[in-house]
């Protein structure tokens, strides 16, 4: 858990990351339980500070995940070539028979990762098939806890298969295959609403900064009855929605087709989107879907690497920007985008911008990027005391050796933040004052042991779930053909980088 460090601590002599520098100046930090009391030049200690020496490093707050699947990490490295569709198809079998330890372990091994790349707070988007449950949701927490990260838990639902959602999918199948996609059905709508109902009377991790959230997971996933069922609920505890809207062109397709308006818009319909809605990914979202966005006070999580890895095309981040949205940014899980390093999100973001038009200055910049992963991320997931470093925010610190060679010489902080940080970096990283990292080392985890459960439950999990791997095999290409085929359809913008007869590009 996000538990703070007691007493004074003071930084001392390190490099401060800030918007209105070009290059970091010197600044002492001091930090009163866990919470950063003053930051400027030759501070004074206070009375039995403990005194850490900053100098030689970078000092920047710690990066908010706005978008990530803990349950992935189990899964990593599965697929090569799928698209989202594929990727939804592949979760019986990449996902299936798990043990309620692997379900901590999983999320273990995805904190494990982001904390040692930068990364202190996670928007987790879990999932237990076929519905989720109060042991469950309760060991994903457990396991930020374990790590010492705060988080948003949020288990990942709907009422309807892949093959329910997306209409002629099931009626593409061949017969034999057709009885077999039947045969995946989630629970009804009403059984998982209680199921997290309870979970969040008896959710006991919000002192720690382990919150809970609802996450419809695709708007045409779920029926209308079970999205205004999400929405009452999330109302009601005064907790975050979160969804995948528009993330890919079938989506956006099928939105339309549904609903006779874009998804965005629909979910707006029924009273979803609101200052703690954030949609997911959004690449397909157009003009007005991202104004109405903005009037609602709503949020997009971008996950540019698994946009890119999964087909999904290149979302319009300076557009975004530009109408008055909040934009945080996401790994997306580690069997989409295959790691959580928030330092890549953010060069990603950035270089993404860059491909979609000859005009620098319709290109984000490097400060738009940083806010985005740091402040943008932290609205997107309902923090407001975390993203800065700056009296009042929590100390969630990392630091960057400036000995590293990608900072020789130290030029332009967010500039090479953005465009040359990959991690490697990362010397120490404090959250609540508490150093969960310290040395290249977790403080709060034995690594040989966790990477020894790993293969064990890989070896264990890939036999229990064989039969599902092969009715994977039979499955994928049949879904990767229908998909691809409906979404070579025409919609009003593209955003593929291609040349198509539709593009908007």
């Amino acid at each position: 858990m996000a538990k703070a460090e007691p007493g004074w601590q003071i930084l001392r002599g390190g490099r401060l990351a800030e918007v209105t520098r070009r290059r970091a100046g010197h600044a002492d930090i001091v930090i009163q339980d866990g919470v950063i009391r003053e930051v400027g030049e030759n501070l004074a200690a206070p009375e039995g500070a403990a005194v850490v020496d900053a100098s030689g490093f970078l000092l920047h707050p710690g990066l908010t995940n706005a978008h990530t699947h803990g349950h992935g990490g189990l899964g990593r490295g599965q697929g090569d070539r799928w698209s989202l569709e594929t990727l939804l198809a592949s979760a019986p079998w990449v996902g299936g028979s798990r043990a309620l330890s692997d379900k901590r372990l999983s999320v273990l091994l995805c904190a494990a990762e982001m904390v040692a790349k930068g990364c202190t707070t996670a928007y987790d988007l879990c999932t237990e098939i076929p519905l989720p449950s109060v042991e469950g949701l309760d060991a994903v927490a457990d396991a930020y806890a374990t790590v010492g990260m705060r988080a948003v838990v949020a288990p990942m639902v709907a009422d309807r298969s892949l093959y329910e959602a997306i209409p002629g999918l099931l009626d593409a199948l061949p017969d034999k295959l057709r009885r077999e996609a039947e045969k995946i059905r989630l629970r009804p709508w009403q059984e998982t609403l209680a199921v997290m109902e309870q979970a969040l009377r008896d959710w006991r991790w919000n002192a720690e900064d382990i919150r809970f959230a609802v996450a419809p997971t695709i708007p045409h996933h779920c029926t209308r009855e079970f999205l205004c069922g999400c929405r009452d609920l999330a109302r009601k505890y005064e907790v975050g929605l979160h969804s995948h809207v528009a993330e890919s062109k079938v989506q956006a397709l099928v939105g339309l087709q549904s609903y006779g308006m874009t998804l965005a818009r629909y979910m707006d319909s029924l009273g979803l989107v609101g200052p703690q809605f954030t949609v997911a990914h959004g690449v397909w979202l157009d003009d007005d879907d991202l104004r109405m966005l903005a009037d609602r006070g709503a949020s997009i999580a971008h996950n540019p690497a698994s946009n890119m890895k999964l087909g999904n095309g290149m979302f319009r981040l300076k557009r975004a920007l530009d109408l008055g949205v909040n934009v945080g940014l996401g790994t997306d899980g580690v069997t989409s985008g295959d790691n959580s390093n928030m330092y890549e999100a953010m060069r990603l973001a950035a270089f993404t911008s860059h491909v979609q038009t000859p005009d620098p200055r319709a290109w984000a910049t490097a400060e738009q990027v940083y806010h985005a992963g740091t402040l943008g991320s932290a609205r997107a997931a309902g923090f407001t005391d975390i993203g800065a470093i700056e009296p009042g925010m929590k100390a969630d610190i990392v630091f960057l050796d400036l000995a590293t060679p990608h900072w020789m010489p130290h030029n332009a902080t967010l500039n090479q933040m953005i465009h040359a940080e990959d991690a490697t970096a990362v010397r120490h990283v404090m959250i609540g004052g508490r150093f969960v990292y310290r040395d290249r080392k977790h403080t709060m985890l034995d690594m040989a042991k966790l990477a020894a459960e790993a293969e064990e439950a890989r070896d264990r999990l890939d036999a229990a779930n064989a039969e599902q791997k092969a009715l994977f095999d039979l499955l994928e290409p049949v879904v990767a053909s229908f998909c691809s085929g409906l979404a070579a359809r025409p919609y009003h913008l593209s955003r593929y980088m291609c040349d198509a007869p539709n593009s908007g590009i």
